[in-house]
């Protein structure tokens, strides 16, 4: 009985729930030799149901976008990067004038936006964006947002 435990823990389509049916009825021997297996059995989580918990679907489309909502995001990447002030920060901010930003500061910021916004923004045009609204414009030309 105990070998054909061994011999059933070669094969990967072994479940968790027949290991342990098999090993309740096999005896302290074979639940022995069961649980020596070198193959792990897949974790399996049990699904909970409850009164309190309420089911949400999650769809892959993110909600549309406005312009409000790409200022904010924006000036949201803006104020956690470490080398502008958040105090001086505003839409019309001058990145080299107002915030004291070199060219390299400029090139990470686009990298920024290139994450947060989730496209590649060239670097033609990217030399040009030098204000929080301009990015908010170009963002939302490229993304077809108009209100």
């Amino acid at each position: 009985m105990a070998s054909r435990v061994l011999s059933g823990c070669g094969r990967l389509a072994l479940s968790g729930l027949r290991a342990v049916t098999a090993t309740s009825r096999l005896g302290h021997s074979a639940s022995a030799a069961l649980t020596s297996c070198s193959v792990a059995a897949p974790l399996r989580f049990q699904q909970v149901f409850s009164p309190f918990v309420q089911s949400c679907r999650h769809y892959a489309d993110l909600p549309p976008l406005t312009l409000g909502s790409i200022s904010e995001r924006v000036l949201y990447v803006l104020k956690l990067y470490d080398k502008i002030n958040p105090e001086k920060l505003t839409v019309q901010s001058h990145f080299m004038k107002d915030l004291g930003l070199d060219s390299l500061d400029q090139v990470e910021i686009i990298m920024a936006m290139e994450d947060e916004f989730g496209f590649e923004i060239p670097d033609a045009d990217g030399e040009k964006l030098m204000t929080p609204q301009e990015i908010v414009d170009y963002i939302a030309d490229k993304k077809d947002v108009y209100e």
